[in-house]
């Protein structure tokens, strides 16, 4: 509960600004349809056929496989929170699981909207290791089960903007500078003209929060997945640069109101009696930023991810112990960053 995933923890490349990199692929066993047209008997074999032949594979690191039918709504919301199923999983219904790794950098949803959706998420710019990794995943189990796959289309998919590669390659970003001052939207329009897609930071359908956003590939159809890598990869140092002019111009030309407004942030969270999640998101942002300029000395970029994580309603039922509504959960978010922050982080959370 205490852990976070390697993701987290800011130790990749540019994670000042680049807080993960993610990689999915979207496969099908060629025996069976498709979960919108399976049954319930389908989906259990299908279920059980996956989860058999994963756990046969010798993997780098101890694999988890957790039950998701059988779980409480507040455990399902947190593997959620931990990007390791998404919300479409979490809310479904009959025999479907998830294969989680120890570092939580590897996670295999069964019974998603695909058979098969197998994540890497990678700390910082690194699409290039998430790939060769995740490519290595697919051939082991691909060497144990039969894709759906056509010559001419490639691997074919439930929903028709996944044929072909069954790839979605996604960075999560976090411009609070871009934001400021306005510059975001014009960076948006210009991702969308080369097909990429801009997603918060739950994904599909789910709101910025916090100044994180996702970019993503949208076609995946006739290209190569190199290709496809490569498309989101050569815009992200773009995208980062911009960031970091902006963060230099506000340093620059407003460093006193720039100072204020993470002062007031910090000052706020340690102060707290109630706040919601959508707040702390909101002021998280500017702690990032500030820690990231110097301005702020006593935390660390683990310690802020942690925050974010921390905070979540589920994870803050889980460390609580008990189901709390809205009102309460604003309360004990409240309670937590205050303790968090007065103890000096990570460090003394261990204590």
């Amino acid at each position: 509960m205490q852990s976070i995933g390697e993701w987290l923890r800011g130790s990749g490349p540019q994670s000042d600004i680049v807080m993960s990199s993610r990689i999915r692929l979207a496969r099908n066993l060629a025996e069976f349809p498709f979960i919108s047209r399976a049954s319930t008997s389908d989906r259990a074999q299908i279920e059980q056929t996956l989860r058999e032949r994963i756990l046969q594979i010798d993997w780098e690191r101890k694999l988890h496989y957790v039950d998701v039918s059988t779980l409480e709504g507040v455990d399902r919301q947190f593997l959620v929170e931990r990007q390791l199923i998404s919300r479409e999983h979490a809310e479904s219904d009959g025999a479907r699981g998830v294969a989680i790794d120890s570092g939580e950098q590897v996670s295999l949803m069964l019974n998603e909207e695909d058979h098969l959706r197998i994540q890497v998420m990678h700390s910082g710019f690194d699409l290039d290791g998430a790939w060769q990794q995740i490519n290595r995943i697919d051939d082991q189990i691909e060497e144990r089960v039969t894709y759906a796959f056509h010559n001419k289309l490639g691997y074919l998919t439930a929903c028709p903007t996944n044929v072909g590669t069954g790839m979605r390659v996604s960075v999560m970003l976090h411009l609070p500078a871009l934001v400021m001052t306005r510059q975001i939207d014009k960076v948006f329009r210009s991702l969308q003209k080369i097909h990429l897609a801009v997603r918060g930071l739950y994904g599909e359908g789910s709101q910025a929060m916090g100044d994180f956003y996702q970019i993503s590939n949208q076609i995946t159809l006739g290209r190569s997945e190199e290709v496809l890598v490569k498309h989101v990869g050569d815009v992200v140092p773009v995208i980062v640069d911009y960031e970091r002019q902006a963060r230099e111009a506000l340093v620059r030309e407003s460093r006193d109101n720039l100072h204020d407004r993470v002062s007031r942030a910090y000052g706020t969270l340690r102060s707290a009696q109630t706040i919601s999640s959508e707040e702390t998101m909101h002021l998280l942002s500017s702690v990032r930023m500030g820690v990231n300029l110097g301005l702020i000395k006593d935390l660390e970029i683990p310690d802020v991810n942690r925050m974010f994580i921390h905070t979540q309603p589920a994870h803050l039922q889980k460390l609580s112990g008990s189901e709390l509504d809205t009102a309460d959960r604003n309360i004990e978010r409240a309670r937590y960053l205050r303790r968090y922050l007065a103890r000096g982080g990570e460090g003394a959370e261990k204590n």
